[in-house]
């Protein structure tokens, strides 16, 4: 039996009670420091793998998971042009490939990923490494057979939980913070139902954290309380989309209680059937930025949008995408848009953009003309 089989085994048969929830709040603990360490190994070579590293291009990165043979490499091909190997046998595509799409002016980054089978959290069929290729996208798409049972989505789902990737869900909300001592000091605004402060003394310690400040901001679990100090080590939250293959071979009636599933898009690969759905879903959930430029005594340049993403969409964001230059002469920015009261409106470098705003860049004593093409604001700068 495993050191993980013991944990599990110890924690089944202890009794929950003020007397034991330290004790099991410890053992919670210690064994996600344990699943983590099986999962990334300090070696670093959990992604690691001939055919699995690949370079990150574009503003976002969508990579596709599922079984083999349920039609990723048709899906692939059709959306990007890039040839993925297809065939009507299992584990066709043997490496990750790569291909991009360009989609409302952003470039996105696509990802044909190996199939994975159940047990690929435990290192089945190279899992660990699909996984953590998946671990780095910016969105998943876990693709499906409507023809087999939904319980492939239910096992998928438990594989990337097992390596930490929480999908379509939110962090806890749990400020924890370390202090260089005062002990452990626990604060809540809501009434907690489903931990003691035994329990989060008790998660910590195994931790060997000491000295912190935690406030419980919502009606939280250990299990949440161990993915915010875990956040740092292995969990990450990433949205998905339920992409439902092969609508060709159902009945309208089959497809109506598709459409019922959350975050699900039915699809036709072969025929490219719904994928302006897809599409739209996509672009939703990546929630990205597109800001157009506005050079003085012109009209904005909407042909080449600056993309970013919604974590990192302020001015000087917007600035350092186009050329770190800009900010050493920088004095303000003029914007139109939504994220504005007035157009166009004065703001600083803080100020956050929001979809379709335009902007226009001051700097020191005279207008920025913006310059898209990269050589020409070096030669701008020169």
């Amino acid at each position: 039996m495993s050191v993980v089989d013991k944990i599990k085994a110890e924690m089944a048969k202890t009794q929950k009670n003020k007397a034991t929830s330290y004790h099991l709040g410890q053992l919670k603990a210690k064994l996600a420091k344990l699943k983590r360490d099986l999962l990334m190994p300090s070696s670093g070579g959990g992604g690691g793998g001939v055919g699995f590293d690949v370079a990150k291009t574009g503003v976002a990165r969508v990579g596709f998971v599922g079984f083999p043979s349920v039609g990723k490499s048709t899906l692939m091909s059709k959306l990007t042009g890039t040839h993925s190997e297809v065939g009507a046998y299992e584990f066709t595509t043997l490496t990750t490939v790569p291909g991009v799409i360009q989609h409302k002016g952003a470039k996105i980054q696509i990802l044909d990923l190996p199939g994975i089978i159940e047990g690929a959290k435990d290192g089945k069929g190279r899992g660990r490494q699909v996984i953590a290729v998946a671990r780095t996208c910016s969105l998943i798409f876990i693709v499906l057979d409507v023809l087999k049972p939904m319980t492939d989505k239910r096992i998928i789902e438990k594989e990337l939980e097992g390596f930490g990737i929480r999908l379509n869900k939110k962090p806890p909300a749990i400020i924890f913070k370390k202090k260089e001592k005062g002990g452990i000091t626990i604060t809540n605004t809501v009434p907690l139902t489903h931990i003691t402060a035994e329990e989060v003394k008790a998660v910590l310690s195994e931790y060997r954290i000491h000295n912190a400040d935690v406030t419980f901001k919502e009606d939280a679990t250990i299990d949440d309380l161990i993915d915010i100090v875990e956040i740092r080590y292995c969990s990450i939250y990433i949205p998905c989309i339920y992409v439902l293959n092969k609508i060709d071979q159902i009945s309208i009636e089959e497809l109506d209680l598709i459409y019922k599933i959350p975050n699900a898009v039915p699809i036709c690969a072969n025929h490219e059937w719904n994928f302006d759905e897809l599409l739209e879903t996509m672009w939703n959930k990546l929630d990205l930025v597109r800001v157009y430029t506005k050079p003085k005594g012109q009209l904005p340049d909407y042909t080449q949008p600056v993309v970013l993403t919604s974590e990192k969409a302020t001015v000087e964001d917007f600035c350092n995408s186009i050329h770190k230059a800009i900010l050493e002469q920088f004095k303000c920015a003029y914007v139109w848009g939504s994220s504005v009261k007035h157009n166009p409106q004065k703001v600083g470098k803080d100020h956050v953009l929001k979809d379709e705003d335009v902007v226009q860049i001051v700097k020191n004593n005279a207008e920025l003309t913006f310059l898209i093409a990269t050589k020409e604001i070096e030669h701008e700068y020169a």
